[in-house]
């Protein structure tokens, strides 16, 4: 009969620095794990399982409506964006390529942030990698979230003004410099973790309030002039509510900080966070939606249509860009003092510790 051994796990002592996380004492993985150990782990009880099944089963998997009996679950992100490809004609219509753009990076990010969190106790330089991926993923969603706003959010007096011209440029950008700083963060996180900490809650920080001004000025407006509530309105609303959940759970890291080792493997702040993320961009996702319906006939009377060069070109340029940073940290980790990542021992057999 074909039995599996599941991987070993290890207290926080027994794993290098660079693999710690506040907070957590338990539930760590090898340092030097497997490809196949990594997957297997997933299916185990660790301080990441959480971790990896928050953002996988959201970008993969939501509970299908009208499908046949016996096939309740499918695809939650990519289900939805077959849904609206057929009835939206995504790929034809050039008023719903920003959207599409959208929605494409949407599925990537949690898919990308799940594989990091299952692949990064390959070893230490793997786990620079991984989170690198992970951070471009965000900085790219986060011009996804611009391509959106400047299509069918941006406030009635501010269609086609100089500013509006140049938000998605300026978000392209900006995904740089969110990639970017967020990778640098890590070569400073063993000798000074406070300032990689800063470095990286600002490299994601920024990007999020650029977004978002024109959100913050359709709120402003609705409250101060009590127009009628809508549903994109509340949508945001609830986008942005669970968006500051999700910054303070990432900065704070509660509830593990008061109480070490009681929330290593259920109910850290990563996890909370996770979800967070996911029911925000929910919220979000539907927001625009009722946007993008609501608003159509008055945008395309007021904007050009959108072309090829302003929609996948700068996607297009923004995506090589954030790549090759990428590649220029992972190039620069040997150099890194905190990309070693290797322990003065590593695990036996027995699971006691040995010089290498």
């Amino acid at each position: 009969m074909l039995t599996i051994k599941l991987p070993q796990i290890f207290r926080v002592h027994q794993v290098p620095r660079t693999f710690w996380e506040d907070g957590i004492m338990s539930g760590y993985r090898h340092p030097k794990s497997s490809a196949l150990d990594c997957v297997l782990s997933s299916f185990q009880m660790t301080n990441e399982t959480v971790n990896i099944w928050t953002h996988f089963l959201p970008a993969w998997w939501g509970r299908g409506q009208g499908q046949r009996p016996g096939c309740e679950l499918e695809w939650y992100f990519v289900w939805r964006f077959l849904v609206l490809s057929s009835s939206l004609e995504l790929w034809r219509d050039p008023y719903h390529w920003p959207l599409l753009i959208y929605l494409l990076l949407v599925c990537l990010y949690p898919f990308a942030s799940s594989c990091a969190h299952t692949f990064s106790s390959m070893s230490a330089r793997a786990r620079h990698i991984c989170y690198f991926c992970d951070y471009g993923a965000l900085s790219l969603y986060s011009l996804g979230c611009a391509f959106a706003y400047g299509a069918y959010a941006m406030p009635d007096h501010w269609v086609s003004g100089v500013w509006h011209r140049y938000f998605v440029p300026a978000a392209a950008l900006n995904s740089f410099v969110c990639t970017g700083l967020s990778c640098y963060s890590r070569f400073p996180e063993l000798e000074r973790p406070r300032l990689s900490k800063v470095l990286r809650t600002a490299a994601f920080v920024y990007p999020f309030l650029y977004d978002n001004i024109p959100l913050f000025c359709r709120l402003l407006f609705f409250f101060w002039s009590n127009h009628p509530w809508s549903d994109a309105v509340a949508g945001y609303c609830y986008h942005l509510l669970f968006a500051l959940l999700t910054g303070f759970l990432f900065a704070s890291h509660l509830p593990e900080r008061l109480a070490p080792g009681r929330f290593d493997y259920i109910g850290h702040s990563h996890q909370l966070f996770h979800i967070c993320a996911v029911l925000g961009t929910h919220f979000q996702l539907e927001a625009i939606l009722c946007d993008a319906r609501s608003r159509r006939a008055w945008l395309r009377g007021h904007l050009p249509v959108p072309g090829l060069p302003g929609t996948f070109g700068t996607a297009g340029l923004a995506f090589l860009g954030n790549a090759a940073i990428i590649g220029a940290f992972t190039a620069a980790l040997p150099r890194a003092p905190s990309s070693s990542g290797s322990p003065p021992s590593v695990p036996s057999e027995a699971g006691r510790w040995r010089d290498p």
